[in-house]
């Protein structure tokens, strides 16, 4: 028999802080991952009658269910599947099968992982490292009728890109400014790539007004504080979904479809607090105080609890901006 004093000890020893602590899978919950690189990356597990799931967010695009996740001894192994293509010596198209295998260890609050791909022939490549942090729970739903705001902060001047600059400077800047409007032009070629463009100032929580207007087949996005992105799409007329207007990009569908036609000026009023967001598209909730669960693709850090600041996804397609305005709460 195991005595309460020898208990603690053992835990102690393998590192837990508590009894509750112990008690619970220490793999499970939210982790904030920096990649290779210092990309920023999710791994959220989650444990339901003794059955282990996942997902996971590896750099940019969407949040993503895993197609395995188990405990092997002291690692936590989570597989994804996926299909690549590639064209043969006679230059025909084959897709071959890829299984990644992330294995897992957690000391604490702290994770270290590294990944490995194979193919059908069993050959590994594709060999990376990457570490992660306990993202904490998320507060209790803000009362944003007792928040405070401070003074407004025009972000854009409607003259030139004072108070902004690429993200990238190496990249192609396709920004501008024109009949007031802050315009991003790009033109899609090989090897060419256009850069996203962020404010000089940084923030924490904030209220942020401003007027978007799509162009053919917009497909643009504001990051919050550089984490989250709030989706900008021409998406008017097609069925609700977390990767169209005003979404926070794969994690949160906006209740209701409120964008405009193509070419019109659409107004966003959008609130960020305790890690709790609100979205107003063209005077209509479509997020309501939700909490966000961390980062979404192509963030500039996973790290939720540090100012950042706002930038505009501008290497894909056109898109317009105006009307700029922020203010921070105060605490």
């Amino acid at each position: 028999m195991i005595t309460k004093r020898r208990h603690l000890l053992l835990l102690a020893t393998l590192g837990f802080t508590s009894l509750a602590q112990a008690a619970e899978n220490p793999f499970t919950g939210r982790w904030a991952l920096t990649l290779q690189g210092d990309r920023a990356g999710w791994l959220g597990v989650e444990e339901k009658g003794g059955a282990l799931s996942s997902s996971i967010l590896w750099g940019g695009g969407s949040v993503l269910p895993t197609d395995g996740t188990k405990i092997e001894g002291d690692n936590l192994v989570v597989t994804r599947l996926s299909n690549a293509k590639r064209k043969d010596k006679a230059g025909k198209e084959i897709t071959e099968k890829v299984t990644e295998t992330l294995t897992v260890t957690v000391s604490g609050d702290s994770l270290k992982g590294n990944t490995v791909k194979t193919k059908a022939d069993g050959k590994p490549f594709g060999q990376a490292e990457f570490t992660g942090k306990r993202i904490p729970a998320i507060p209790a739903t803000p009362d944003l009728s007792k928040v405070k705001f401070g003074e407004p902060i025009n972000l854009f001047n409607g003259k030139d890109l004072s108070g902004w600059r690429l993200v990238k400077e190496d990249d192609l800047n396709g920004w501008g400014v024109e009949d007031g409007a802050l315009i991003n032009r790009v033109v899609k070629e090989p090897g060419k790539h256009f850069g996203n463009l962020r404010t000089e100032a940084e923030f924490e929580d904030f209220n942020l007004k401003l007027e978007v207007r799509t162009q053919e087949n917009s497909n643009s996005g504001i990051y919050l504080r550089g984490v989250y992105e709030v989706q900008v799409m021409e998406s008017f007329g097609r069925p609700l979904d977390s990767h169209h207007m005003g979404a926070l990009y794969s994690r949160i569908t906006p209740s209701v479809a409120a964008e405009k036609a193509i070419g019109e000026w659409q107004t966003m009023d959008i609130t960020l607090v305790d890690r709790h967001l609100t979205v107003i598209l063209n005077g209509k909730t479509i997020i309501d105080n939700q909490p966000v669960l961390g980062c979404t693709g192509g963030a500039l850090t996973s790290d939720e609890f540090k100012p950042g600041p706002l930038f505009l996804q501008g290497d894909h397609t056109n898109v317009d901006f105006r009307n700029m305005v922020l203010r921070p709460v105060v605490k």
